[in-house]
């Protein structure tokens, strides 16, 4: 069997990697080594981060319903008990923009709440 000879398959996985290290400072982005090393780690962060920010989201939709729930005389955890048992389905999401852009809204919502507890 003849030998195969890597130059171009290998030259080609460099240059991709090297080129995802644009930008790095020093070596990082010369180096084939260090730029893997670092492009790898880079890769990892984005995926965690991708999914933790979903988390950060809810924490913070959840702490401006709060907020805005106090404001109406109930807290939150009372709040979202009360809309389940009325049946009412929605999301964090659009509660915590209700809450900012719409008050009068939201205070008919935890009015609704307030009556199903």
């Amino acid at each position: 069997m003849p030998r195969v000879k890597v130059g171009v398959t290998a030259h080609r996985r460099h240059k991709k990697i090297l080129k995802l290290a644009k930008g790095y400072k020093g070596s990082k982005s010369k180096q084939f080594k260090k730029a893997n090393e670092t492009v790898m780690k880079a890769l990892y962060y984005a995926r965690r981060d991708r999914r933790a920010k979903k988390g950060n989201f809810r924490r913070l939709w959840i702490a401006r319903i709060n907020a805005a729930a106090r404001t109406n005389g109930i807290s939150y955890s009372r709040l979202v008990c009360g809309l389940t048992k009325a049946g009412v389905e929605v999301n964090r999401k659009m509660l915590a923009d209700l809450a900012i852009s719409d008050a009068q809204a939201f205070a008919k919502i935890v009015a609704v709440a307030k009556e199903n507890l």
